[in-house]
């Protein structure tokens, strides 16, 4: 797919079908979040795969937005490993572009997503057993849309360029 249709068709899923994720797209979702760029290339990131019905289950205790993904991507970053600037870690913003990058192989796959933040941080690390080392960040929810996905009212609402960039 043209970057450029990449970047304007994406949407944000809130339901999905129960068709599996092949193996081989869901590699080449995971390759493209391997190769993201990270601030001074320290990676400081992992990178959970959530896919059995015990997962999936656990997943369903610690947030309303699974939209019944057969398969949800956990991002956590490593704050002590990622770059410092100011005494402000780097690894959200680290853990935000590789997410993005796999968000955006996904949909030129043709595969359904959506950016999940909203999870109780306490319980996701309890019920995953994410070492101490490791922040959750984001969910990605992986899969196609089901056939009733109503779009969302928003996704088209875009300011104008004017009024987000300003010549200096």
């Amino acid at each position: 797919m043209e970057f450029d249709k990449v970047i304007r068709e994406r949407k944000a899923t809130r339901l999905f079908s129960d068709k599996k994720l092949e193996k081989d797209k869901l590699d080449k979702i995971l390759e493209a979040g391997r190769i993201a760029p990270t601030a001074k290339n320290i990676q400081p990131f992992k990178i959970y795969i959530i896919e059995s019905k015990e997962g999936l289950k656990k997943l369903d205790k610690v947030t309303p937005c699974r939209y019944k993904a057969p398969i949800v991507l956990l991002i956590c970053g490593e704050p002590e490993k990622s770059y410092n600037k100011n005494g402000h870690p780097t690894y959200e913003m680290d853990s935000s572009i590789v997410t993005t990058h796999m968000m955006l192989e996904a949909t030129n796959l043709g595969v359904d997503n959506i950016w999940i933040e909203m999870f109780d941080e306490e319980k996701i690390i309890k019920e995953f057993d994410i070492p101490s080392n490791l922040k959750p960040v984001c969910l990605l929810p992986l899969g196609y849309k089901s056939k009733i996905c109503p779009p969302s009212p928003f996704h088209k609402i875009r300011k104008n360029i004017n009024d987000l960039v300003e010549y200096k």
